[in-house]
């Protein structure tokens, strides 16, 4: 009998049955780990570079204006929640996405404060009169070192992620971005007309874009 038993040890020992599958077993949970964090990695950086560009859209289409409504502005920030496609900007009636375009102006020292401010969250606009330091946005002009008499279109985006897979361990992540823009074209200048200088006007009671302005001088 113990001859048997030892055999048998013996046998086990050298049995290569199910070893393929025993290694199977143990690599595949590291594999599956690896493949899922690659997608919502990839996942999480399409988000980002959308995030970028939302930004950057909402600044440019802004800029290009003297004097934009209000109707105007909420179809702006409308349209560029597109850009997010095919990620969703809403979770039941929950927003994922926070856009907010300001108006900023320096006076003569460089000074700089929101003149206007709008958001597509409650509550999220920056408040008028907030004193801002510029260098947090734009580089100083060599030319101009105390950034004095300017004006700039401050784009802010949020956007809430949520890991399919990965909620456990990394929650929500908030993917941020700002972008800035000088207005195009304005009817202000410290030559003519007090400050602000070089704004874009909002919220205006006509729309005014710099083709109509520059060009077709009708506004």
């Amino acid at each position: 009998m113990i001859a048997g038993l030892s055999f048998r040890a013996r046998d086990l020992w050298t049995d290569a049955r199910g070893v393929a599958a025993t290694e199977f077993a143990i690599v595949s949970p590291f594999m599956l780990l690896l493949y899922i964090g690659g997608v919502e990695l990839g996942n999480g950086l399409a988000m980002n570079v959308k995030v970028s560009a939302t930004a950057h859209s909402v600044a440019d289409m802004v800029s290009q204006n003297t004097q934009v409504t209000a109707s105007q502005m909420t179809g702006i920030l409308a349209a560029s929640t597109a850009i997010m496609a095919p990620y969703a900007v809403k979770s039941g009636s929950t927003s994922l996405m926070t856009i907010t375009v300001s108006g900023v102006s320096t006076d003569s020292k460089g000074n700089a404060t929101v003149q206007w401010s709008t958001s597509t969250k409650s509550g999220a606009a920056r408040t008028v009169g907030q004193q801002i330091t510029l260098s947090q946005f734009t580089a100083t002009d060599p030319k101009n070192p105390n950034n004095a008499n300017i004006s700039l279109i401050l784009s802010e985006v949020s956007y809430d992620y949520t890991p399919n897979l990965g909620y456990t361990i990394a929650g929500t992540v908030q993917l941020t971005d700002s972008y800035y823009l000088f207005p195009r074209c304005s009817t202000n200048s410290p030559a003519n007309s007090s400050f602000p200088y070089y704004d874009v006007k909002y919220p205006a009671t006509t729309t005014c874009t710099c083709v109509q302005h520059l060009q077709q001088k009708t506004c």
